[in-house]
């Protein structure tokens, strides 16, 4: 899983370093990469594993293909993802365009979210965990435990 918050520069080549347990996840799921494309609900830099970005491909091709939502998802969301590859020493390339989605001038943030993570400016990021942490506090008794039993 992707866990824990990590902050990294921009080198002078505009590359970044993901953090290394990110980089061993997406290995151990044989993966040398991560998918990266603008937030719909946060001014952040959503980053996929291939496997997870077939799932939502998936589900748009179950819509009907003339139907207008189909090419809106889409088009939001593959038309602008990109496949960054991990180079020699785990760096990748961010965009202009997704660094302008996040306003990341030079430092970021990698934040884990479980099955995916996101990428943010340091400062936009604290104001959201900040709402964040109390609309969770507020909401917590939706977030149910699955329950199994035991034979």
């Amino acid at each position: 899983m992707f866990l824990s918050t990590f902050e990294n520069k921009l080198d002078k080549k505009g590359r970044v370093s993901v953090p290394a347990s990110y980089r061993a996840f997406l290995s151990n799921l044989g993966y040398n990469g991560v998918i990266c494309f603008p937030s719909f609900n946060n001014q952040s830099i959503e980053a996929w594993s291939q496997d997870r970005i077939e799932k939502i491909s998936n589900s748009i091709d179950t819509l009907n293909p003339f139907d207008e939502k189909k090419d809106y998802f889409a088009t939001s969301i593959l038309s602008e993802s990109s496949n960054l590859q991990f180079d020699g020493e785990g760096r990748i390339l961010l965009s202009q365009k997704l660094l302008n989605h996040a306003k990341i001038k030079n430092s970021m943030l990698f934040v884990g979210q479980g099955k995916t993570f996101q990428i943010w400016e340091p400062t936009t990021f604290e104001k959201f965990r900040v709402i964040a942490r109390k609309k969770s506090n507020i909401n917590r008794i939706s977030l149910k435990w699955e329950h199994k039993l035991n034979n």
